[in-house]
């Protein structure tokens, strides 16, 4: 198949990868540990740690979860924090120990946790006690046998540790009284693990290294099984598409979203550890004040993110006073960029916000912005190198590269299936091995892709489709609007109406004053008919706004006040 898309690669790009470049993540670790030991490797709360003392602490953590809890190749181990020296150490003790790592969103409720600790059948789980209670009214109904405990201030140096954990529990009061008997340290279980025996297990590209599951904003959360091939190919395509601006040994990244969030995971944990770059771990990236405090004294050269942060941060004041002269390569990911969001970046950094797309499912990056990209242009770049892709109709038929339709992709990146789940994987993956995204693609003139909308998002209005992405990148470009989301609702006459929901950034905005705005951009159909002002408005722990959340609630209102009026 043709791929008109390479001849828009930038120079030092190249139009293939090779994902057996190593055997496994545990290869790709040791040569990186080898190569840049002494270097820091990752930085939190103003503590570093070199390579060096990675490999060390995660050998002993390998060597402990192999002796001492028994654990055989290939079991399941949880990992629920936040981002802390303790996530890679663990990750990589996981790793190197011949075991899977399922990540865990630490804000999960009680039964979120069960349903994922029961579906990925988990042996043990490393969790932060600030979470430990919700561990504590599920773990009886898993599998867990070993839990093994950590708290924020745990690997930072002994005094300013103790008063981390001090402050976190009995000022902020942030750690819910638990009662988890049996329960270890994690500085006990590395301290074990030093006079044990690590014995490196075999591990092939075929093995699996991460069940990854999807957010569950549809349905149940499902575990994308991510090979060690998966990931490895995935970092090289990062690797390959961002690499010409990139110097190993000499980057410094700013990881704010979590790396248990698989875009943060492969893009900051594992291509700046192949690089032997730098990363800044912040734990809490929701305190924007304390966030830019840290970034102001870290001399970054790249950052991550989402749309919903990097607005919070050309928002801020102080952050325009941050030295930007070292950044060369800023990424957002996770939900579209939106266009007013760019534009503010570029003038506030001086640099591009280049945007990615990807899914859990491909590990995650499928396509993304070049380098090289002189302004923005709304797209989401270019498919990755070794990625093939399809557009095609509702009946899966090919509408070439000319036309709009949902993107399938197939690469070495792409998941193996979804964990014991035949029937959904097979919804989601042919024979062929193409995978449905769900997304509604398309190709401007110039060779970039565009994301239209999600499939499922699409809002029908008199049989015209419009897609929430395009209402809301128009109604955000208003100075007044800080946040939007837009969903359709329910009409006799229409089928569906588009309503807003809007954060202000200006109290003195009006709903006339943005219809106005919207009249003008808009064609009729798709100007919101709705418009709902708020607080703030519900998004995941990376930050991405619940467009379905917000559906929900209101069709749930809907449904109360039809009911009254039938009482009535």
């Amino acid at each position: 198949m043709d791929k008109p898309w390479l001849a828009r690669y930038p120079e030092g790009v190249p139009d293939t990868i090779n994902p057996d470049q190593y055997t496994s993540l545990v290869e790709l670790f040791e040569q990186s540990i080898s190569k840049f030991a002494d270097q820091p490797g990752f930085e939190n709360m103003g503590t570093v740690m070199t390579f060096r003392k990675l490999e060390e602490r995660s050998r002993a953590f390998a060597a402990y979860l192999q002796n001492e809890l028994k654990l055989k190749k290939g079991e399941r181990v949880a990992l629920m924090m936040p981002n802390l020296l303790q996530y890679p150490i663990a990750l990589f003790g996981v790793l190197r120990a011949g075991l899977i790592a399922v990540n865990v969103n630490p804000l999960y409720t009680a039964r979120e946790l069960e349903h994922q600790l029961n579906d990925a059948d988990v042996s043990a789980i490393v969790i932060v006690s600030n979470f430990a209670k919700t561990l504590q009214e599920v773990v009886d109904n898993t599998p867990v046998k070993h839990v093994i405990l950590t708290s924020l201030g745990q690997m930072l140096p002994r005094a300013k540790g103790t008063l981390v954990d001090f402050v976190v529990k009995y000022v902020k009061k942030l750690v819910p009284k638990y009662h988890l008997p049996g329960a270890i340290s994690m500085r006990l279980a590395i301290r074990k693990g030093r006079k044990l025996q690590y014995v490196k297990p075999f591990i092939s590209g075929e093995d699996i290294a991460f069940l990854q599951y999807t957010g569950g904003t549809t349905g149940v959360a499902k575990g994308a099984v991510l090979t060690h091939r998966n990931m490895v190919a995935n970092v090289l395509q990062c690797k390959a598409i961002y690499g010409p601006v990139l110097r190993e040994g000499k980057e410094n990244v700013v990881t704010a979203l979590p790396l248990y969030h698989v875009f943060a995971l492969t893009v900051n944990c594992l291509l700046f550890m192949e690089l032997g770059g730098r990363n800044l771990l912040i734990t809490n990236p929701k305190d924007i004040p304390g966030f830019v405090k840290e970034i102001m004294k870290f001399p970054f050269t790249a950052i991550t993110g989402v749309n919903t942060l990097f607005n919070a941060l050309v928002n801020n004041e102080d952050f325009r006073e941050v030295d930007f002269s070292h950044l060369k390569l800023a990424v957002g990911g996770g939900m579209s960029v939106h266009r007013s969001v760019a534009q503010g970046w570029k003038e506030t950094t001086g640099v591009n916000l280049l945007e990615g797309y990807g899914l859990t499912e491909c590990a995650p990056l499928v396509s993304a912005y070049p380098y090289d990209l002189t302004e923005y242009n709304a797209s989401i770049g270019l498919p990755v190198p070794s990625t093939d892709i399809r557009i095609v109709d509702e009946n899966g038929n090919d509408v070439g590269y000319d036309g709009e339709g949902e993107l399938l992709v197939k690469g070495p990146q792409v998941m193996q299936g979804y964990w014991l789940r035949e029937k959904a994987t097979k919804e989601v993956i042919n024979q062929d091995g193409w995978l449905s995204t769900g997304d509604i693609v398309q190709f401007d003139d110039q060779g970039f892709l565009h994301l239209v909308d999600r499939k499922k998002d699409m809002i029908l209005v008199s049989g015209f489709n419009v897609y929430p992405n395009e209402v809301e990148d128009v109604v955000s470009g208003h100075e007044k609007v800080l946040e939007v989301a837009a969903i359709g609702e329910p009409n006799e006459k229409s089928g569906e109406i588009v309503k807003i929901f809007v954060v202000k950034s200006d109290p003195t905005l009006t709903k006339e004053e943005l219809l106005s705005h919207c009249r003008e951009c808009l064609t009729g159909y798709k100007v919101p008919k709705l418009i709902e002002f708020r607080d703030d408005l519900p998004k995941t722990n990376v930050g991405k706004i619940l467009r379905r959340e917000l559906k929900a609630e209101n069709d749930a209102l809907i449904e109360k006040n039809a009911h009254m009026e039938k009482s009535a």
